[in-house]
């Protein structure tokens, strides 16, 4: 298992390297400048000059990155050009909001998603399961601002059921919980689909198995035999899509912290784009990349342990 971690985190290097070389260019070669935008259009020549000369930004790309790879290799993501903060500060402030949503969306993709999928394989052919892909169709082919909006206009302004922004109030939980469900909802419907469409897929292919036919044969109920013989086999593929499904939802974090006003790394890397902050840009999407490799990681195990065949394989070589 530890060979497994091992190798699994030698393979992420270069993809985080590549995520670092990626974001530097990008924000590095899009129209705008930091300095003005921090010091306003009556900032004198000299004065911008003097601020770029001391933030390193007069150097030639290649030195302002080799300058960045080492304070990220010593754990230092930099500090913020707008907010003269550290850039790990600015991101552990938030990173909980973010970690709560994504968590809390990939949950309602799964509450959601994987009933739906068993019933639309256990009803398969009929007005059922049509109804159950139309839904997941539709869940899947609505932009996710379009959804946040949506259900932000119905339960939060027009019912006044639900907060329509912020996170609640620190240190009440259902006030934590109730500024979750909007936004959890709206993050959680593209991932439902993705979610409900695998399951259907696998669970028709358990369905066939002789071990199911052979349970149903010896008079086991037909709960049982859906969710402990057939979910539990089908759930090794589902496994994985949650897992790539929570690295996708943290990146769409962005998009819900904005329609939701939700202090999370998403609106702040938005405002951090705006002011041509370069560090926090490039801090909050490598801890975005990173976050997702670790998830990646998780999963690869996960799945091992759930498959027989991996998990001997894992202990053979142990």
């Amino acid at each position: 298992m530890l060979k497994l971690i091992a190798s699994r985190i030698l393979a992420a290097v270069p993809t985080l390297f590549g995520v670092l070389v990626a974001t530097f260019l990008i924000v590095h070669l899009i129209p705008g400048d930091p300095i003005s935008a921090i010091l306003g259009d009556e900032a004198t020549e000299e004065q911008i000059q003097t601020t770029r000369e001391a933030l390193g930004l007069n150097d030639p790309l290649y030195v302002q990155f080799a300058n960045y790879l080492t304070q990220v290799l010593q754990g230092d993501l930099g500090t913020s050009i707008s907010g003269r903060q550290p850039v790990a500060d600015q991101i552990m402030a938030r990173l909980p909001a973010t970690i709560s949503l994504a968590i809390a969306g990939v949950i309602a993709s799964v509450i959601i998603g994987i009933p739906l999928g068993m019933l639309a394989a256990t009803r398969r052919g009929g007005k059922t399961d049509f109804s159950a892909l139309l839904f997941t169709t539709v869940g899947e082919a609505a932009p996710a601002f379009w959804t946040g909006i949506l259900l932000s206009t119905v339960f939060a302004i027009t019912l006044g059921w639900l907060p329509a922004t912020g996170a609640g109030t620190p240190g009440d939980t259902w006030s934590v919980i109730r500024s979750l469900i909007l936004p959890a909802t709206a993050l959680g419907l593209a991932g439902m689909a993705l979610i409900a469409r695998i399951t259907r897929s696998s669970m028709l292919e358990v369905l066939n198995e002789d071990y199911v036919r052979t349970a149903r044969a010896k008079g086991v109920r037909e709960w049982v035999v859906i969710t402990r013989h057939a979910l539990r086999n089908a759930a090794i593929p589902v496994v994985t899509v949650i897992g790539l499904n929570f690295g996708v939802l943290l990146g769409g974090t962005v998009v819900m912290e904005t329609v939701f006003a939700r202090p999370g790394i998403g609106s702040l890397l938005v405002n951090a784009i705006f002011a041509r902050d370069y560090p926090v840009v490039q801090g909050v999407t490598l801890v975005i990349a990173v976050s997702f490799v670790l998830v990646n990681l998780v999963t690869d195990i996960v799945y091992r342990f759930l498959d027989p065949r991996l998990r001997d394989e894992v202990t053979s070589k142990a």
